[in-house]
């Protein structure tokens, strides 16, 4: 006998909800407003896809549409998506982003009137200070492994 090749064949796991998690949707699901220029996450049954952020470029009343950069060969395909509100979730993926435009634009603005240079570049994480460790109450202790003994 061969593999099975219906519809759903190979998805036990990838149509179920999860442990705890089963039944109706909640409702914030569908709540949440989504405008046109959002960038969302494409969620499949829960689990956050990993990869790319899209861009929402069309909003019914109970759908998105979404546009997606398929890679067929050397290029990308846009492709244009509608995906109900449940498969969809706002992506964080702008926020530190945001957050750091806003603190430039303070930092910036307080040193036009200061009249002083400010640093706006993110640095990578610098190698940390050297340090001593003091040996005098920190006594070196020796590790052995307990000898194994059976006992009939």
């Amino acid at each position: 006998m061969g593999h099975p090749a219906g519809l759903r064949a190979g998805t036990r796991y990838a149509f179920s909800r999860d442990f705890r998690k089963k039944g109706m949707i909640n409702l914030g699901t569908y709540l949440k407003t989504y405008t046109v220029g959002q960038i969302v996450d494409i969620r499949a049954n829960g689990a956050v896809q990993k990869g790319m952020p899209h861009k929402v470029y069309n909003v019914t009343k109970s759908a998105v549409g979404v546009i997606i950069y398929k890679k067929v060969k050397h290029r990308y395909i846009e492709k244009r998506v509608n995906l109900r509100v449940e498969h969809v979730s706002l992506s964080r993926s702008r926020e530190e982003f945001v957050k750091r435009v806003k603190k430039n634009a303070e930092l910036k603005k307080k040193a036009k009137t200061d009249g002083t240079h400010v640093h706006l570049k993110r640095q990578p994480a610098m190698p940390r200070e050297a340090r001593t460790i003091s040996m005098k109450e920190n006594v070196p202790e020796t590790i052995v492994p307990i000898a194994y003994e059976t006992t009939i």
